[in-house]
């Protein structure tokens, strides 16, 4: 019997434009892999019938309007985070959010590069909040500080400068001790720039260009969410969500897709692979990471994404008219929990005609310019990740709300620095993330993996540690001065304070021209931090006086001149380290072992699905 006919005789294949063309996988499962590790067990969410629904495209966010001062376009948006309901079960009462503008994922955000933008949010939610804008070089005063909180009943201006490269990111709540809960229930959502630049390549464009979100979520017996409160360690759910749809499915043209992966999960990772019709596994490239396009594709059969990590694969559908293909999900590692269908994620129903054929191609040169930091050998900090110290999850022993110890490491603003990750503890993954900076993962070592060839390929803010593992990252300390957070990126463990800070402390060498830039190092500046509701302050003169304030500060002066200045400064002065001594602090041995551990030599923490090819067969320089 066919999995098609399968479906209908379960009653699941309720769209007709599924194609009778999928088996199956084995009982032995191809290429190797280990048999799937979820099957049957349930986290306990009704039933609900695979790629029954179509996958949902967030809206676009629209400005209310634009200022050009100065010679700069300013976008100014409004959101309101708020309650709302969603239709998730067909069958069942709806699931109840907390989302900007009533939708989950948020609206998408697509800047031109070298567009500012404020957003102005208001919160008529369900507790505070503090709106973080992940990938941006934003000021420390609009970065979304966990303790810089919008109480029920305020609202906060957040200005963002959008002159990093093109790429993919994200915005989501920070509110201290309760991110977790705030990201389940819709506070997440894209926000992308746009280079121009980017147009002449002939990626795919428009339509073909497609954000998904990726959730894993427990549902109750009435279609409501359960809640992840409570949760310690990990959560895991055994409701794949795409877009905020379990299980979709998305009609495609016979042509390139250029799709927008995000992985907005409390803490389950993926390790994302395509499979045809007869269940062979299917090459994609991967052209672009965190903080933009790489300098060449980079061709694979999967591509593993940790919480807050974004990559952008093309997938070339035109061999495949007619049938059904399907993304699954292969990380098996016995940190992440797996249920009865988390080995997949969603299906591409293919079709036979093509209505626009340009912008099709993925051309062999991306980006030759990535901004690759200059080469440093000496590690300047070694940082453990770890189960137990001052909290149950900490960095390097250390509680976030202690103040006085929090931050572990001051570089001077400019500077390069190299920096060591260590999973020193806890039945998890970590994925480390720096606010401010992109940074170049150089190494990795423990375990089975190495370095991923589409880890090296481009400028990372987030990158994956595996039980065992060390990773090493090169990164420029700036371009601004300023008190920012790094932290895991599972948001269990961030939320119970494994974070900590960093203090890129001022360039005083820089000069006046430059001054403007470097008034922004508070996160809790009194000057910017939430402000009760007041209607008089929501009409259009308000807005627009409020918009020319912000161009005033000259806050984001170009930050390619300043880049360049701070590079002058070092290359006659020469870096001397960290600005100051670091407070020392309790640290755990290099592996750590018992329930949940694995020992790298013995045993890999996460094993290749397949062979790898890259565009990339040199190493990178600076």
């Amino acid at each position: 019997m066919s999995l098609f006919q399968t479906l209908l005789a379960f009653g699941l294949a309720t769209s007709t434009s599924l194609v009778a063309a999928s088996p199956q996988r084995p009982s032995r499962p191809p290429f190797g892999l280990p048999p799937f590790s979820g099957g049957g067990q349930t986290a306990g969410s009704p039933a609900y019938p695979l790629y029954s629904a179509a996958l949902p495209i967030p809206p676009v966010a629209q400005p209310l309007f634009t200022e050009t001062i100065n010679g700069t376009a300013i976008q100014y948006y409004e959101a309101t985070i708020q309650s709302f309901q969603k239709q998730i079960y067909p069958n069942l009462g709806k699931a109840n959010l907390v989302g900007y503008n009533g939708s989950s994922p948020g609206a998408t955000y697509i800047i031109p590069r070298g567009t500012e933008t404020v957003i102005r949010y208001v919160n008529r939610g369900k507790a505070s909040s503090a709106v973080h804008l992940h990938g941006s070089y934003t000021h420390s005063v609009w970065d979304g500080w966990a303790d810089d909180d919008m109480q029920i009943g305020q609202y906060k201006d957040y200005y963002y400068p959008n002159t990093e490269s093109g790429r993919t990111m994200w915005y989501h709540d920070h509110a201290d001790m309760h991110t977790a809960s705030d990201a389940y229930y819709g506070q997440a959502g894209f926000y992308i720039i746009h280079d121009p630049a980017e147009d002449s390549l002939g990626l795919p464009r428009g339509e073909y260009d497609v954000p998904l979100a990726l959730t894993d979520k427990i549902y109750k017996s009435n279609g409501d969410l359960a809640s992840p409160d409570g949760s310690t360690v990990n959560f895991f759910g055994d409701v794949i969500e795409v877009n905020g749809q379990p299980w979709p499915y998305m009609k495609v043209e016979p042509r390139k897709y250029r799709f927008r992966l995000c992985d907005m999960a409390l803490s389950r990772s993926f390790d994302l692979y395509l499979v045809d019709q007869n269940n062979n596994p299917i090459q994609f490239q991967i052209i672009a990471s965190d903080s933009g396009l790489f300098s060449a594709p980079v061709n694979s059969k999967d591509v593993t994404i940790s919480m807050g990590e974004r990559y952008e694969i093309v997938i070339d559908f035109s061999g495949f008219k007619g049938t059904n293909m399907t993304l699954k999900n292969g990380q098996q590692i016995s940190q992440i929990r797996e249920f009865q269908n988390t080995d997949k994620v969603m299906r591409f129903v293919v079709g036979t005609t093509v209505r626009d054929a340009s912008n099709n191609a993925v051309p062999s040169s991306l980006n030759p310019a990535v901004p690759w930091p200059a080469q440093r050998a000496t590690v300047d900090h070694t940082f453990n990740f770890q189960l137990g110290g001052a909290a149950q999850w900490t960095v390097n022993g250390v509680d976030f709300n202690d103040p006085n110890n929090r931050v572990l490491a001051r570089p001077p603003q400019g500077t390069v620095e190299r920096w060591r990750f260590r999973h020193t503890g806890g039945p998890a993954v970590h994925p480390v993330h720096l606010h401010l900076v992109n940074m170049q993962v150089v190494s990795r070592s423990g375990g089975a993996r190495g370095l991923l060839p589409y880890e090296a390929a481009g400028l990372k803010d987030v990158v994956m540690l595996a039980p065992g593992e060390a990773v090493d990252v090169l990164a420029v300390y700036g371009p601004w001065n300023g008190m920012y957070m790094f932290h895991c990126h599972n948001l269990i463990h961030e939320d119970a304070h494994m974070m900590a800070a960093f203090n890129t402390t001022r360039l005083a060498a820089l000069g006046y021209e430059y001054n403007s830039t470097q008034q922004f190092e508070n996160p809790m500046d009194a000057r910017f931090t939430a402000k009760a509701y007041d209607a008089a302050q929501f009409s259009d003169a308000a807005r627009r006086r409020a918009v020319s304030a912000f161009a005033a500060l000259n806050a984001y002066a170009p930050a390619s001149a300043l880049m360049a200045a701070e590079a002058a400064v070092y290359q006659t002065a020469g870096y001397k380290g960290d600005a100051s001594s670091v407070t020392a602090v309790a640290t755990a041995a290099p592996v750590s072992t018992g329930v949940g551990f694995v020992n790298p030599a013995v045993a890999a923490t996460s094993t290749a699905l397949f062979g790898r090819e890259t565009g990339a067969a040199t190493p990178f320089q600076a």
